[in-house]
Parts: C-alpha cells; structure tokens; sequence
C-alpha cells in the first residue's frame, strides 16, 4: 500500500498530511516549526504523523514539500556572495535600475538604495556583443574573460556566480561559452546564466532574476540536498521528493535546486492549490481564499477554477520576472501583536509577530504579550479545552493577563479589548481581500470565500460578513490544508520566449511552429525526472499589449483552440481581460509580446477520503456547551466534533466546531451545512 505526504513549512507550525493513495484514509500531523533549520520541524513532524498512523515510514513513496528557504533567504538578507559577468559597459545594470525612487515628489532625498544582491566590487565585465538582432557584433574575448575571472576567484569571496550578457536571450553562444569557461575556474560553486532561466527581453529585470537565483542557490541546494538524505535514509532509494514552485506547480529536487528562484511564493501557493481541489469537487469554481496563519494572512482570487498568476515576483523589495500565483499578503496572524502606543492610546494590531517562540501567552511557551491568539481565546472562540495540534493546551488565565495589558491601557474591558482586536485584524485581511477582488475589477459577491490555515476558520464567518461572498466554505483539514494542496499538486515546468510581433503581422503556422519548440523544451526537464512525454499535458500562453504599452496580460490557450480560433483566440480574450481591468478595449494595436509552453505531469484523480461517523447525528458530535463574546454580550454556543460529521448536517450558530488542525466560529444568526465534499459551507441563517 502505497502513501503520498505533503508538508507545508510555515512561520509558527509545519504541517503534514499523509494521504493513502489506494483508499484515500488522511492522517494529519502540526508540529512547531524550527525556523533555525527547517529540516528539523520536517522529520520530527513525520516521525510523530508515523508514529500517530501507524503507517510505516517506508510506505511513503512521495514527498511533496511547500518550503520558505528561499523566500526567507531574501527576507534575511542571509544569501549568497554573488558575483556578476555583464557586457562590457552594462556594469552598474542593477544600480541603475529602473531609476525609479518610491514615495512622492521628494522620494528621492529620503531614499536609500539596500546593497545590491550583487555588489559592484564582484562585478566584472566581458568584451563581447549581441546585437538586438540576435547577430554576434563582438565575438567573446575568451583571454579576457578568463583574466577577469581569476581576479574574481582570488578575492576568495564569491559563493555562486551569475552571467547576464546583453541581448542574450536572443542567442545565448557567448553565455554558454562563458559558463563553460568560468567553470573551468569556479569549480565548486553553482553558476547560473539568464538565457537558461529566463530567455527575455528587459535586461535590468532579466539580470535580477538570475542574480536572485544565484542568491538563494546555494542556501536552497544544501537545504534540499540535507533533506533529501535524511528522507531517504529513512524511506529508501526510490522515494521522489518535489517541491511546490510559486506558480503552484511542483519540481523535482534537482530542478528546484538548479532554478530557486521559482521557490520564493513556494508557501502561499500550496494552500491555493488545496482550497481550489475541494471547491472544485464540491461545484465552487470562483472563490477568494485567505489563509490565515500565525504570522500572516495571504489572499488570492481563483476564476473558473485556475489561481490568477502573475508573470513577476516580489519578496519585500526584491521583484523577480518568475511566474507566481497572485497572492498577496498582509501582517495579520494568530501571533500578531496587539498594542496601544502612547502618543495616540489607539490600538494597533501587527504586523509585529510573537512567531514560532515565544508565540501567544495562551500557548504557554514564554510569551507574555497580547496577540490575536489570545484574544479569540478571551472571547471563547478558541476554547481552552481544546488541544492545539493534539498535544498543546491552551491557557485561557494567561490569555486574559495578556489582553488586559491593552484593556487596561483603553480602559475597557477584557472582552471589549479582545474584540477589539479581532475586529482590526479582521479589517486588514478584508483590505487584502479587496485589493485581489474590487480593485482587479471583480465583486466579492460573485465568490464563495475559503478561510484555511491554522487561524483563518476562527475569522471566517466574520470575514463573510465584511466581504458578503456566501457561501464561506471551511475545506476538510483547514490548518494542513497547504499541506494537502501540496500532496495534490501536479510536477511542472514551463519554457518561454520573447516573440515581439503585432498580431496582424503574425500567422498561426509561425506561431504554432515557435510554440512547439517550447512545447519541447518544457517537456524535456519533466523527462529528465522520469515523467514521460505521454503523461504530459501541454498549455500555451501569449502575453499580449497594445502596441506602446508598458503592461500586457498573459493569455492562457490551447493547441486545440489555436487551430480551431486561430490568431483571433488571442485578441478575443485580451480584449475581455483588458475590459475587465480598464473598462476598454481597443480595434487595433495587439501586441505579442512573449509566448510559453508549459508542460504538466497528468496524474490520476486521488480516491475521497471518508467522511465521519456513519448514521452521527448532531447531538452525537456534541463535545460541550459553552459560551462566546460577541458584539458586546455573551451568548450561549456548543462545541462540536467535526471528524463525526456526517454531509447534510446543519450546525446552527453560535457554536464552535473543533478538529485537530483548527477550529471553526460560527457566529450567532448564521449556519453551516456539511456537503458531500466534507467542507463546512457557513451561510446567513434563514
């Protein structure tokens, strides 16, 4: 018998859910993340999800892992030594910029640039040219190069290496040369070139990528390398490790070393992934997500059962030209800090974290300042007698001696403070919902809203209220549900192109001939990890502008509807997109701008796992009466087991609904009704 586990790496907690492939029988596991050394919350969370299975550690055959190395290494700023081979005159591409200082009028005199990723003084230059034609203008000063280099090397500080020629990603002969030869010289040290990673045109964005991938390189290789011995120490040769990309695909270990910089939205992306599996088994195609953790609260907007995915990255002030599945986040967690400044005695609430340790006072691990934790704790939506993760007790006396210090600062009460709190949290995720939704053009009204994460079902049916997209749909499994979207995600890769034509000047045969060579390409990194050519599926997209734009949509099509549509299936549904973001479309003046192929490891559909007690009634899912806080009075509520119930219950409000990963509010004047899927679909009482 045969298991998959997913495993999503999160600020606070490590989530792991282990699927038997043949049945579809769950096991879920939350273990404190170890953000010293991510490895170790890993192994210890499948040493105790094993251990509470009962399940064989050499009965899992796939791994399949979210992982925040490389987004972190950035944040930190804990990456490394890169040095950087541009063409002669283009050394100071990244100073430059895009010379571009945020803020007003004055930005300028209050801006300070951070240190390059790589810094000038491990920057050198090459004597060669390609021209905007793809022609060779200079031919590759290879003595040159090789002096240059072995300057590079004696100042014994560079750790990875990136080369980044000019008009490189119409003919890459000199970058490949150049590699050849600097790896005659840095032998022992990753070296990465942008017409392999990413072939397009805009140099400043092209050599920031591949710098970025050269920063995180060698952090992600011994991470990943670490794991991967562990892993297979313990469960055998023949175990495949994945690891989720920004776009919400998987890639092999090998690749994910080789290419880190599609690892850096690798967290956010799994959860994506899990909310669009089970609404889309339960008939929900268009939905707003938030997944609301203990350090922060990530948003994305899903349509017609496909993530919005953006063609650029950004990790605090770092931008990447990587794909990326349209998430945005905001500080609002379980751990965020609640506090009253002194100036203006008005509360705030994060983006201050307690993190992993101390964390929330309630959690009894040191922690003696308020958090939202602590807060749905004093109102009684997280009740101290339920365990967290199965094994970690909630101290409701500590939360109040937390959240007192904010009371009594604002002189209100206890539970007015608490409330207080939720409410701005709740306000800041509601802001982030709006920025995917509203201000892309789209009425939340339309969409069903996914609460997930270890937090996110305690704020859900709030969230309903503030943004009225019903039903609010709990998936099974909320706080592993990353985990689940990881273990559920499908292997991929995706090669591209820049192809500048006007569409009127472009025939489908030229355009069907270009996309096949990419069809090729992207097809090729799956085959080298063992996936087959006939267990791919291959899509194409176009990005497309009007001509003089500095902004294009990219355009998802068929090889089918290319054929059948031709060239008008790129303008038809530019044109909608483009409405539906700016009201206007246009005649003329369509764009290609680039073209990509991306491949997809087809995989067979995983078996439901069962649902509850057979014949449960509501009352025998009743776990204890008790009572919570809202909108300024008690009332009376019932906490329930979710593992028991059966779909077509309904669970009036007030009540509490505990499971091992989270714990779901629903409020007094709404309900919620078990499906056949298993989610819990939170509607305004009738």
């Amino acid at each position: 018998m045969s298991y998959r586990l997913g495993v999503d790496v999160g600020g606070t907690f490590t989530d792991l859910l282990l699927i038997n492939e043949i049945t579809g029988e769950t096991f879920t596991a939350k273990v404190p993340s170890t953000p010293e050394d991510s490895s170790i919350g890993v192994l210890n969370g499948i040493d105790r999800i094993c251990r509470e299975s009962g399940v064989d550690v050499s009965k899992i055959d796939r791994v399949m892992h979210g992982t925040t190395v490389a987004t972190n290494a950035v944040l930190t700023g804990k990456g490394a030594k890169v040095g950087l081979v541009t063409t002669k005159g283009y050394k100071h591409v990244l100073q430059v910029a895009r010379s571009f200082c945020p803020g007003g009028l004055g930005g300028w005199v209050s801006f300070v640039k951070k240190p390059l990723l790589a810094p000038l003084e491990l920057t050198i230059e090459a004597d060669e040219r390609v021209g905007a034609d793809g022609q060779i203008v200079d031919v590759l000063d290879e003595d040159s190069l090789r002096t240059e280099l072995k300057a590079l090397l004696a100042t014994g500080e560079v750790e990875a290496l990136t080369i980044c020629f000019i008009n490189a990603y119409l003919n890459s002969e000199h970058e490949q040369r150049a590699k050849q030869i600097a790896q005659e010289i840095f032998t022992d040290i990753p070296i990465s070139i942008s017409s392999d990673l990413v072939p397009e045109m805009q140099e400043y964005e092209r050599t920031e990528t591949t710098v970025v991938n050269s920063y995180v390189r060698p952090e992600v290789a011994r991470y990943v390398d670490n794991l991967s011995q562990s892993l297979f120490s313990k469960m055998g040769d023949d175990l495949h490790l994945s690891i989720l990309r920004s776009d919400g695909g998987l890639a092999s270990a090998r690749a994910s070393a080789e290419s880190p910089v599609n690892l850096l939205m690798s967290g956010p992306a799994g959860g994506v992934s899990g909310a669009m599996h089970f609404c889309g088994k339960a008939g929900f195609k268009d939905i707003l997500t938030f997944d609301m953790g203990g350090t922060s609260t990530d948003v994305a907007l899903i349509q017609n059962s496909k993530a919005r995915v953006r063609r650029e990255t950004r990790v605090a002030d770092v931008v990447v030209r990587a794909p990326s599945v349209d998430v945005r986040t905001v500080g609002a967690g379980g751990g965020s800090l609640a506090f009253v400044p002194e100036l203006t005695k008005a509360l705030r609430v994060g983006p201050e974290s307690a993190g992993a340790k101390p964390g929330p006072a309630a959690y009894m691990k040191g922690g003696t300042e308020p958090t939202v934790c602590d807060a749905n704790v004093v109102l009684g939506y997280l009740p101290s007698d339920v365990q967290l993760g199965g094994a970690m007790a909630i101290d409701k006396a500590a939360a109040v001696a937390a959240v007192k210090k904010v009371a009594d600062a604002m002189e209100l009460t206890v539970e007015e403070a608490a409330e207080g709190i939720i409410k701005i949290a709740n306000e800041a995720m509601f802001g982030a919902l709006r920025l995917v939704s509203v201000e892309q053009g789209f009425d939340p009204r339309d969409f069903a809203l996914v609460g997930f994460g270890g937090a996110g079902p305690l704020h859900a049916n709030a969230l309903g209220i503030l943004t009225q997209a019903w039903p609010t749909i709990i998936p099974p499994g909320p706080g592993v549900l990353c985990a689940y979207g990881d273990a559920t995600t499908q292997v991929r890769d995706e090669a591209s192109k820049t192809f500048v034509k006007l569409l009127k000047d472009v025939s489908t045969e030229e355009l069907a001939e270009a996309l096949n060579e990419l069809k090729e390409k992207a097809c090729a990194t799956l085959i080298a990890d063992g996936i087959d050519i006939a267990n791919q599926d291959v899509t194409y997209q176009a990005d497309v502008r009007y001509t003089g734009q500095a902004f294009q949509l990219s355009i998802e099509f068929s090889q089918e509807e290319l054929l059948a549509q031709g060239l008008d299936v790129l303008k038809s549904q530019f044109d909608k997109e483009h409405t539906q973001l700016f009201t206007f479309a246009l005649e003329e003046g369509h764009e290609v701008v680039m073209i990509r192929a991306i491949s997809v490891a087809s995989s067979g559909e995983l078996p439901s796992m069962p649902q509850g007690t057979a014949g449960a009634t509501l009352d025998d899912c009743k776990i204890a009466d008790t009572q919570i806080y809202f909108e300024g009075k008690y009332h009376p509520a019932t906490i329930f087991d979710r593992n028991k119930m059966q779909p077509k219950l309904i669970i009036p409000g007030p009540a509490i609904v505990s499971e091992m990963d989270s714990t779901t509010v629903i409020l007094p004047g709404y309900q919620a009704t078990v499906d056949t899927v298993g989610n819990l679909l939170i509607n305004p009482a009738k």
